[in-house]
């Protein structure tokens, strides 16, 4: 019988990043946000059936919905199944809400799912970024840096192999 830490452990755990938002855009915000899911959502969430590649989250109704998100249909719910790509409406404060889509329609920013985990309590969770997309010059320049520190943590690793 697995204990009760261990059960916790195991459900706070990330089912899904979106790895290409932090190359496409610079996030200057990160909120976490609560996800209105069907059963056989969560069944696919738990699988790791999910794929965030081309998801947004944008305003509808005076909502935040989070779009263009799949999450693959759990084979055994046949007869309660869900659309794979439907949008899902995310749980924030109106607060919360009012800034986003203000930030969104006044600075052009773009909300971009980071990750979906589970949080301690078994819960599902959506991170967001609140976003302002790369130029094509600020995706070379960053790479550019990335490999500088590459390079120069292979040199600095070589010169201490010599010394010792």
């Amino acid at each position: 019988m697995a204990s009760r830490d261990d059960e916790r452990a195991k459900a706070q755990r990330t089912v899904a990043q979106n790895r290409r938002a932090r190359h496409d855009y610079f996030i200057e915000e990160t909120l976490e946000a609560g996800i209105v899911l069907q059963g056989s959502e969560v069944k696919s969430l738990r699988r790791g059936h999910v794929s965030l590649n081309e998801a947004y989250a944008g305003e509808k109704g005076g909502e935040l919905f989070l779009f263009n998100a799949h999450i693959a249909p759990y084979a055994a719910a046949m007869t309660f199944g869900h659309e794979a790509k439907r949008p899902r409406k995310l749980l924030l404060h109106t607060r919360q809400i009012n800034k986003l889509t203000g930030a969104i329609q006044r600075a052009g920013m773009t909300l971009v799912p980071l990750a979906i985990y589970f949080n301690d309590r078994g819960i599902a969770k959506v991170s967001l970024g609140l976003a302002r997309g790369k130029r094509k010059v600020d995706v070379r320049e960053a790479v550019k840096a990335r490999e500088w520190q590459r390079q120069k943590s292979r040199l600095l690793h070589s010169r201490r192999g010599s010394d010792d």
